[in-house]
């Protein structure tokens, strides 16, 4: 008796055995299949990546980057923030959680990068086109329109991103509400407003006007704002002489606070005067981390409230 029933046990835990190995291959066949469907193409300006998964360390090489990460709700592990955390603009920063600094924008650091086992690096194609082989060897790289592109081209950027991190879905709602805010905010721009309109980065090197096809000077545009000049260029240094020569009826001027800049010379000179914005005290400094550096859903909404709370308190 005592046998039957030791054989019959033992029978019992091979079946149960047998049963957990069937479930375990079961469940490895379902998870290899779940991973080989969560395989994913992304197009972006520098051709194609793969990304398995969903990231969840991700480095950003620009701050419109950032802008579009904070925006979906997603924190990167490294930031290429010019070892400048106050760069990052505060409508920015308060949506981020911690982050490790990674060095410039302009020189990557491979190593540091490579220390923060990405699974994902979003780079700008303007600046890291020669170097794409290197840091799509450290993860699955993305190059995306950031400097030098207009605020379409930056927008055309945010649903790239969104894709890549998973959250697709929640793109276009966001973009809608987007430009929902902007229609709100354009419509306190009177209709008959026929100023024209110079955003430019100054600092102790000079005057440089961002243009139609630079990101701010393009986001005033698409307010119906005039742009006071016309240029193939994004980012043309000025003289002041053509800057008299342009003429604009309102200056934005982009510094960073407490920088010295080369209007501090240009004020002392009578040509100076002669300029319509300054003439009729329509010139406004303003923060070129916001202005220039973010180009991004949040920076976008910052700087058209405060360009419409200055022309039009």
């Amino acid at each position: 008796m005592k046998k039957l029933v030791l054989h019959s046990t033992l029978v019992l835990w091979v079946c149960i055995l047998a049963l957990a190995g069937c479930s375990t291959a079961e469940s490895t066949r379902e998870a290899t299949a779940s991973d080989q469907a969560e395989a994913r193409i992304i197009k972006h300006e520098f051709g194609e990546s793969t990304i398995q998964g969903i990231p969840k360390r991700i480095v950003a090489l620009e701050y419109s980057f950032v802008d579009s990460l904070a925006t979906l709700g997603v924190t990167p592990v490294g930031i290429a923030d010019d070892n400048k955390p106050d760069s990052i603009i505060a409508p920015i920063k308060e949506k981020l959680g911690e982050y490790t600094s990674v060095g410039s924008r302009y020189e990557v650091n491979f190593e540091l990068i490579s220390s923060l086992q990405p699974d994902l690096i979003i780079g700008d194609v303007s600046r890291h086109k020669e170097v794409y082989a290197q840091l799509n060897g450290i993860a699955p790289t993305l190059l995306l329109k950031s400097h030098g592109a207009t605020y379409q081209e930056n927008l055309s950027s945010f649903p790239v991103i969104a894709e890549a991190v998973g959250k697709k879905d929640e793109a276009e709602p966001l973009l809608q509400a987007h430009q929902a805010n902007l229609d709100k905010l354009k419509a306190s721009i009177p209709q008959d407003e026929q100023r024209t309109v110079l955003p430019a980065v100054v600092n102790a090197k000079g005057f440089f006007a961002h243009t139609s096809k630079s990101y701010a000077g393009s986001l005033l545009e698409s307010l119906g704002l005039k742009d006071a000049i016309h240029s193939d260029e994004a980012y043309p240094q000025l003289t002041l002489e053509q800057l008299v020569e342009y003429n604009p009826d309102v200056l934005f001027l982009m510094k960073t606070p407490g920088e010295q800049t080369i209007i501090d010379e240009w004020s002392k000179n009578p040509l100076w005067g002669t300029i319509s914005a300054v003439k009729n005290n329509n010139v406004y400094e303003v923060d070129r981390g916001v202005w220039s550096l973010s180009r991004g859903i949040i920076s976008a909404e910052t700087i058209v409230k405060e360009a419409i709370g200055q022309l039009y308190p």
